[in-house]
């Protein structure tokens, strides 16, 4: 039997924050994209049809929405369009809390760096731009220093040459001699 899909902004900040491990966040790891599929499929898809907006309005819901958003499409469909479902609704929730203070107040590092993360995921180069000092500002080096390569890559590139197939985008001989360099596929 499934479990049932949480339905509180607070289950998913939990489940993020103290039942996951951060070494988990960004690993390739299909047991992982299966809990997170298996548990929050139903409420991902309640988000990405605006049907959570409500949630955008204080602090806890907003950054819950941003996981859902941002982070949870990436594990779930992971090598898909869907993966990039929420981007824009994450981004402006990021961009809004960057406005509102909230990320400045928000005492746990951890908790900055997701409120950030959909600016780091935009393939616009303003947002990028924008961006690097907030990660410096806010996470720790290693994560600024991910926010620069980002960065850069959209600057080189004026989008993510690893989403390229997942979206149905044609490479350039440039991208795919790129994305056979190490580190190129982050």
């Amino acid at each position: 039997m499934a479990a049932v899909a949480p339905a509180t902004d607070a289950e998913v900040l939990c489940f993020w924050f103290k039942q996951s491990e951060p070494r988990r966040w960004f690993a390739k790891d299909p047991a992982f994209d299966a809990l997170v599929r298996e548990r929050f499929i139903g409420l991902v898809r309640t988000a990405i049809a605006g049907e959570l907006s409500s949630w955008g309005a204080a602090p806890q819901g907003a950054l819950a929405l941003v996981l859902l958003l941002d982070q949870f499409p990436r594990q779930i469909w992971r090598q898909s369009a869907m993966a990039f479902a929420g981007d824009g609704q994450a981004l402006a929730l990021s961009l809004a809390a960057v406005d509102r203070g909230w990320v400045a107040a928000e005492p746990e590092r951890a908790r900055r760096q997701f409120w950030l993360m959909p600016q780091m995921h935009s393939e616009e180069l303003a947002v990028q731009e924008g961006a690097v000092p907030l990660f410096e500002q806010f996470s720790d080096a290693r994560t600024a220093e991910f926010a620069r390569r980002h960065r850069d890559v959209i600057e080189r590139f004026g989008r993510f040459p690893h989403r390229n197939a997942a979206l149905g985008r044609v490479s350039s001989a440039t991208e795919l001699a790129f994305l056979q360099t190490p580190g190129s596929r982050f």
